[in-house]
């Protein structure tokens, strides 16, 4: 069990992520544990979630202005200071140059020393779900913008030159929602805010009790006994 306490120095959180919802559901717990603590966390949306929807008579440019509200209530929920929309089409993401540029562009301006994105090589979980396009699309753009795009002053030179941004290297990479973690982070004590966080998703969850019994009921049996019942798995990069 790795904690943040033990990565105190480490103090600017970048989120980078396809929908909204996605920080809340993948790792809400933890970003409310990191704010907690003091961390400047922002998230990144590379969509607005604009075909999220079962009803019928909904717009996209509606359910956009309905998602990026929800979105940002879930965040303030959790403590973190900023949201960014990049509003590409949902449903439709892929890791091109435009958007690795666009995540360089962030990473350089904002500077943060650990990015928390989902993990590009997990197609499904289980026999139960598959992993939407979009989560792996974010996950392998926002690696190429961490390493080498952002690192290094020739990676979209127009950058430095025009907008005078340096060159800047992320110290952590945690990539959620992977088969194969290398950390856990006990988010015992923010379960609640997770699922209050998750709650301001009115448009997403149909049933909000039944989304908080589950989140209740997920208890990580690798810690029984320990004061350890909820947590939060990523693989965890170190590179700088």
């Amino acid at each position: 069990m790795t904690t943040p306490a033990q990565d105190a120095p480490l103090q600017r959180v970048m989120g980078i992520f396809a929908h909204p919802d996605d920080p809340e559901f993948f790792c809400g717990g933890t970003f409310a544990k990191w704010a907690a603590e003091g961390r400047h966390v922002i998230f990144v949306l590379a969509t607005s979630g604009d075909k999220g929807s079962n009803d019928f008579s909904m717009t996209s440019e509606a359910l956009i202005e309905r998602r990026e509200a929800e979105e940002r209530a879930a965040a303030a929920r959790l403590g973190v200071r900023e949201v960014i929309f990049l509003r590409y089409p949902d449903g439709e993401l892929q890791p091109t140059l435009d958007l690795r540029r666009q995540l360089t562009r962030l990473i350089r301006l904002k500077r943060p020393d650990i990015v928390v994105t989902n993990d590009p090589t997990a197609r499904w979980y289980g026999t139960y779900y598959l992993n939407h396009p979009d989560h792996r699309a974010i996950g392998d753009a926002a690696l190429d913008a961490v390493f080498p795009a952002a690192r290094d002053h020739l990676n979209f030179p127009e950058l430095y030159r025009d907008e005078g941004l340096q060159p800047h290297i992320v110290r952590q990479v945690y990539l959620c929602g992977t088969h194969e973690p290398t950390v856990k982070v006990d988010v015992t004590d923010f379960l609640e805010t997770k699922i209050a966080a998750l709650r301001e998703h009115v448009s997403q969850i149909a049933d909000l009790d039944e989304m908080a019994r589950r989140q209740r009921e997920n208890v990580d049996p690798q810690f029984a006994g320990d004061g350890v019942r909820y947590t939060e798995a990523f693989r965890v990069f170190h590179l700088g």
